[in-house]
Order: C-alpha cells, then sequence, then structure tokens
C-alpha cells in the first residue's frame, strides 16, 4: 500500500512538472496608434480648417487648411532586458481627410514595459526616393534638383501679414538641402520623438499629441511674414522646423482594457 501512494505521488509530481514545461508562452501583442492634433490645448477638428482663429507665438493670426504629415520607425526597447523591436511599416497621416488617424504597427512583441519612440518623417536610411508607390501616387515626393525623397509634413493655410493682408503659408518639412552649392549638401532632418515607458499589454492604445502651435514657437519664434513660402529650398528654414517640431508631440493618453 505504502508502496502505491509513493508511486502516485511521484506520478503526480511528475504530470504537474510535465504541464508547466509545455506551457504556452503568452502570445505576443499588438499595439494601437491614435493621432490627436491640437492648438496649445485646444483640439483641431475638421470644422476648425479655414478659419482664421489662431494666433502664433509672433502675434500673426492665421488658419489650417492643410495637415498632412508622416511618421515611421515606431521603436518598442524593453526597459528589463534591452531588447529592441522595431516596426518597418510608416504612417501617412492627413488630419482634414481624416486618413489614418488610428494606426497598428505591423508588428507584435511580447507584453512588458517599454520605452516607446517613433520618427517624425524618414531618416536617410529610408528616405529613398521613389520606392513607396502609395505616397508617389498622393505626390508626396521631393524634387531631384533637392534631393529626392519625400516630405514630411505639409502645413498650409493663410494669416494676418503685417499689411492686413490675407496670405498663404506653406510650412512644408523636407531634408534639408542646399542646392546653391556643387555638391548639394543634404542634412537629414527627420527626428526621434520619445514618448516614455509604457506598460504594453493585450489591447493598448497609445494617443499621439500634436500641439500645432510648436511649429511656430520653440525653440524658433516664426515670423510669417519672413517665412511664409518657399521654405523647401530653404536650407536654414529647415533646419528651425526641425528643431521646432521636436516640441510639436507628446504623450497622451495610455488606455488599457
Amino acid at each position: 500500500m505504502k508502496i502505491n501512494v509513493l508511486f502516485l505521488i511521484l506520478s503526480v509530481v511528475l504530470i504537474s512538472c510535465n504541464n508547466d514545461d509545455e506551457a504556452t508562452p503568452p502570445a505576443d501583442v499588438s499595439v494601437d496608434f491614435t493621432f490627436s492634433h491640437n492648438w496649445e490645448g485646444s483640439v483641431i477638428t475638421n470644422s476648425d480648417f479655414d478659419q482664421i482663429q489662431y494666433t502664433n507665438e509672433n502675434g500673426e493670426e492665421l488658419s489650417i487648411s492643410k495637415l498632412d504629415y508622416l511618421i515611421s520607425d515606431i521603436t518598442f526597447t524593453n526597459t528589463t532586458t534591452g531588447e529592441v523591436y522595431a516596426a518597418d511599416d510608416y504612417n501617412f497621416i492627413s488630419v482634414r481627410n481624416n486618413t489614418n488617424m488610428n494606426f497598428t504597427p505591423d508588428i507584435t512583441i511580447p507584453a512588458g514595459t517599454y520605452a516607446v519612440s517613433f520618427t517624425f518623417g524618414f531618416d536617410d536610411e529610408d528616405n529613398q526616393d521613389g520606392v513607396y508607390q502609395d505616397l508617389n501616387t498622393i505626390g508626396w515626393n521631393v524634387p531631384m534638383m533637392l534631393g529626392g525623397g519625400y516630405h514630411y509634413m505639409r502645413l498650409e493655410g493663410k494669416f494676418i501679414d503685417n499689411t492686413s493682408a490675407e496670405v498663404g503659408y506653406q510650412y512644408h518639412t523636407i531634408r534639408a538641402a542646399d542646392n546653391t552649392v556643387t555638391p548639394m549638401i543634404l542634412t537629414d532632418t527627420s527626428f526621434e520623438v520619445e514618448l516614455g515607458n509604457i506598460q504594453i499589454v493585450e489591447g493598448v492604445g497609445i494617443t499621439i499629441e500634436m500641439d500645432v502651435a510648436e511649429w511656430f514657437k520653440n525653440p524658433n519664434t516664426w515670423d510669417l511674414n519672413v517665412l511664409h513660402s518657399m521654405l523647401m529650398p530653404n536650407y536654414n528654414a529647415q533646419i528651425m522646423m526641425s528643431e521646432n517640431g521636436r516640441s510639436a508631440f507628446s504623450l497622451g493618453a495610455v488606455v488599457t482594457p
């Protein structure tokens, strides 16, 4: 009898160990992103387009008629192991057209805490001329005379100039190009945005905020009377826009199930 009882206990232990060894590891999870846009905290909706209702840091009243931009290389760095998971896709956002305001990168990762970041625009490795057919179709290309590749952002509207006239502005960001010299000078003006450490679990949703006012004020106070058009071939203006854009993005809500 004692032998039978001992055998039964050993059998239970062995079965338990085998079950532990064969336990299915937790499934990797996807992460959903939502993009939200505001002017100094006031949410920008479709009804706000074409309304001269904003005032920039330089005191100019302005409207927004277009806000299109591209982000790429969403990256998750595990804060415990240091392992890096980088998505290879990108997202083109057209705010007025309500296009791609929600985006799930084509990557899954183990649940855990991650430092989350993304790139505004394309870095030089990805900013290769003509390779993205969907962006070619919508005319997102940059002319070869300015180095080729793709736009990062097109922000357009009207402002009241120093003669009280309504004037259009085109705040277009690209890789900075100085084509007044040979060879042309190209400077990567994309930048990485760090959203901080986020607990990633199944069903998590992350909101990325853009404060459009920041493009006009920090660290460079933008004078639209001087810099409102022909900004793509303006090397120094592209550097300044890149500097200002670094404070435009921030982490909004993190929603977990």
